[in-house]
């Protein structure tokens, strides 16, 4: 697959890249994540699918992905710090300890 030439590459970005939709999927799916769900449904749902908590505006959403794309998200983890709880931050504000352990951050 040959590079977007509006996409940020990989090795010259800091862990956060900005992409068009196209070099993101690269050729997957797209799979909706919902907010808002209730308890239940969340506990009974496979996980990384819905989440209980209330998303905030998109003009937050918007400028907590933007500082994050200027100063980082800190050093990539598979399991700890990875595209998932980027997404989640900065949807909610929140960072992801464990399935039902959220922190507020000060970002």
């Amino acid at each position: 697959m040959v590079p977007c030439p509006n996409c940020i590459p990989t090795h010259a970005a800091h862990g956060v890249v900005s992409s068009c939709l196209n070099c993101f999927l690269a050729g997957d799916n797209l799979y909706l994540y919902e907010y808002e769900v209730s308890f239940v449904r969340f506990i009974t749902t496979r996980e990384g699918t819905c989440v209980p908590t209330v998303p905030d505006p998109d003009e937050v959403v918007v400028h907590r992905a933007k500082y994050l794309l200027n100063n980082g998200f800190g050093s990539y983890d598979v399991l700890m710090n990875n595209c998932e709880h980027f997404a989640f931050y900065c949807k909610t504000g929140l960072i992801k300890t464990g399935l039902l352990e959220y922190q507020h951050s000060n970002i």
